[in-house]
């Protein structure tokens, strides 16, 4: 028996076959984002802590009391908004299941949900599976800065959530101020609702300022806010992230929340709490930390045929390989994968439609310096 599928431009993800095929050829993997050093010592300790204080049940349904308020601390030192502990915070089972418990908390068959190209592959099937339309705007392919004016023309009486992505993946690029200023005009006196996908908010580079949504009034009275520990704390494994929102918004959220996952990996809610409490400088220090391996990592780039584009945030590279290959990028990067042991991501499937003759892969910094040291000696052989 063959069912009818409800998702027919859905098969395996890029990064779950780039991944098999690093294992099947002995590639140094630099496409799937996962970080391959140690988590901090002291949120490994505050787990087992945890699972030996007897934290091994469910947790409530919206998240453990003292991690919701240490979201809430952490949120108004950094953004100056304190969300209401009860009402507005809601600990998930990873950022993919925030946003997909928002898409589907308003989303309805018909409406409208206009994403930004290129953009994460799981915000497409979550508006389909919820019977909503993606509308595909495309970002500046060399930029990838948002045009507010195509955003503008996209809106239309259907349009029910915006979903944007700062600092973004795959590129890095990030909302500066003047975008803020643009994106709040163009909600001004709609029902739309923004969807602000932050996972990447602390990785920020060159005294940049993370602009959330969490920061203007008007735009959080609208908003869910995504934010993941895992990339935040190198432990993408755990699968633990968090939704900011409204009482209205929240209150829809979690009522998809609790049938799809009810609640989160208790034991590492703790650890968490702990770890936000004790040392806050981790996630303060974290685009410095970063800074150090994208600068090493971007100047060994220097070094090969390929072409290293701007990073302003988050833990990706993009380079232009048209140096090398006239390959499409699914085809270089399988190449690339087989012939010389390194393994990129293509940008075609973060797209609706594909820029025609881009030639752009993806390679993820967030490793150790043997990792990429040893891909970057493989990468000065093309």
């Amino acid at each position: 028996m063959t069912p009818e599928t409800k998702l027919p431009k859905v098969g395996t993800t890029i990064f779950a076959v780039m991944s098999q095929l690093a294992a099947e050829h002995g590639a140094v993997n630099l496409g799937q984002g996962f970080p391959d050093f140690d988590v901090p010592a002291r949120l490994v300790d505050a787990l087992a802590g945890a699972m030996k204080q007897g934290h091994n049940q469910y947790s409530p349904m919206h998240g453990v009391a003292p991690l919701r308020q240490a979201i809430a601390a952490k949120t108004e030192r950094c953004y100056g908004h304190r969300p209401d502990v009860d009402a507005e915070i809601t600990v998930t089972s990873g950022a993919s299941e925030a946003i997909f418990d928002a898409v589907h908390a308003v989303v309805r068959p018909g409406d409208e949900v206009i994403v930004l190209d290129p953009c994460y592959d799981c915000y497409e099937p979550a508006i389909e599976l919820a019977g909503g339309i993606a509308v595909h705007v495309p970002l500046d392919p060399r930029t990838f800065a948002p045009d507010w004016e195509l955003v503008r023309k996209a809106i239309t009486p259907k349009t029910r959530m915006l979903m944007t992505n700062t600092p973004h993946n795959p590129s890095g690029a990030m909302f500066m101020a003047d975008d803020i200023e643009q994106l709040t005009g163009l909600l001004r006196g709609t029902d739309i609702i923004l969807l602000s996908d932050e996972v990447y908010e602390h990785i920020v580079f060159d005294g940049a300022r993370h602009e959330s949504a969490l920061r203007y009034p008007e735009l959080r009275e609208r908003a869910f806010v995504i934010s993941s520990f895992g990339k935040t704390y190198h432990c993408t494994g755990w699968k633990v992230g968090y939704c900011i929102a409204p009482p209205a918004l929240s209150a829809e959220f979690r009522k998809v929340h609790q049938y799809n996952t009810f609640c989160t990996f208790t034991p590492a809610q703790f650890a968490f709490a702990e770890m936000i409490e004790a040392e806050p400088g981790h996630y303060e220090q974290l685009g410095a930390f970063y800074q150090d391996k994208r600068d090493r990592f971007r100047g060994q780039l220097l070094t090969t045929k390929l072409k290293p584009l701007p990073v302003p945030g988050g833990y990706f590279q993009l380079v232009d390989y048209s140096g090398v290959s006239n390959l499409d990028d699914a085809a270089f990067c399988r190449w690339l994968t087989i012939e010389h042991g390194v393994v990129a991501i293509p940008l075609s499937p973060f797209y609706g439609s594909p820029p025609e003759g881009q030639r752009l892969a993806r390679l993820c910094f967030a490793k150790s310096e043997a990792t990429l040291d040893k891909a970057i000696e493989r990468l000065r052989k093309l």
